[in-house]
């Protein structure tokens, strides 16, 4: 007796092979599943990231501290650790939110088309009309500085790429043989937009997603050093550097490993984007 494997399971196992093949996105994916894992589960053998000490502030990387102290005698390693769990969770959160937002926003501009369209990408064009740092911090300027309020302005500027996305997406399958024979079939609109449209929108939506998990934390991180963001003791990546920016002369490490954490985080996602791109791209597989 022979079982046949389903089409999604072989599409996603040779998309897999492809993407083990491309040293860059294993290089990444390895370098954010080392940041994830130690930001899960090295805060549980360092002290408390809001522990001050006086007595060894400022103090070099040893055995004792192996990133050094801050202006405070906090353990900057503990920090940077407590942060990644910050910069991630937020990171991720941002990017669901604005991919949920979008893509049903573009779906629907996609679908229903005339003026509801026009309406759409006309307010999506107003958000793209601005530097998406300036609106960010315009949002979060009038919201309050905290790191939901970071959330929800990171969020609201990064929507649009997503509906602009999914609505020509949206335009280019719409009239398709497949969703063609599913009208015929007597499908709604809603069925056909959930089973036969928003599946083959996938591809794209990985890749815009894996870039705007690193933009989101950099914009947060942005947010943060300028007073905007996350607030002290908060270890958040951003407003550790913004801390620590005074001291840059006398205790390097305590501004540069935050600094390095959020590079290898962006870096880390935008290989792993670069890798899913190559993988989906009909004439790079070729």
């Amino acid at each position: 007796m022979t079982t046949t494997v389903p089409a999604s399971s072989r599409q996603t196992s040779v998309a897999w092979r492809r993407l083990r093949r491309n040293t860059g996105a294993m290089l990444g994916l390895g370098v954010l599943l080392l940041l994830v894992l130690s930001a899960l589960f090295g805060p549980l053998f360092l002290g408390s990231p809001l522990e001050q000490d006086l007595g060894i502030r400022l103090q070099a990387p040893s055995a004792a501290h192996l990133l050094g102290t801050d202006q405070l005698g906090r353990d900057v390693l503990s920090r940077v650790l407590h942060g990644g769990r910050i910069s991630l969770g937020l990171g991720v959160g941002v990017m669901l939110a604005s991919l949920v937002s979008g893509s049903l926003i573009g779906l629907l501009a996609g679908l229903l088309g005339g003026w509801w369209d026009e309406a759409i990408m006309r307010v999506t064009d107003i958000f793209l009309a601005f530097p998406s740092l300036i609106l960010a911090m315009a949002i979060s300027a009038a919201l309050g500085p905290s790191l939901t309020n970071v959330m929800i302005a990171v969020a609201l500027v990064s929507w649009p790429a997503y509906a602009r996305l999914i609505r020509a997406q949206v335009l280019a399958l719409r009239e398709r043989e497949f969703v063609e024979a599913a009208r015929a079939l007597g499908s709604s609109e809603s069925r056909i937009a959930l089973r036969h449209l928003l599946p083959n929108t996938l591809a794209p939506l990985l890749v815009q997603g894996s870039f705007d998990v690193g933009s989101a934390i950099l914009t947060a991180a942005g947010l943060g050093f300028i007073g905007f963001g996350a607030q002290p003791p908060t270890p958040e990546w951003g407003a550790m550097v913004s801390e620590t920016r005074n001291y840059i002369s006398q205790a390097p490490w305590a501004s540069s490993a935050p600094a390095i954490a959020i590079l290898l985080t962006v870096l880390a996602f935008n290989l792993i984007g670069d890798g899913l791109r190559d993988v989906f791209d009909p004439r790079r597989a070729r």
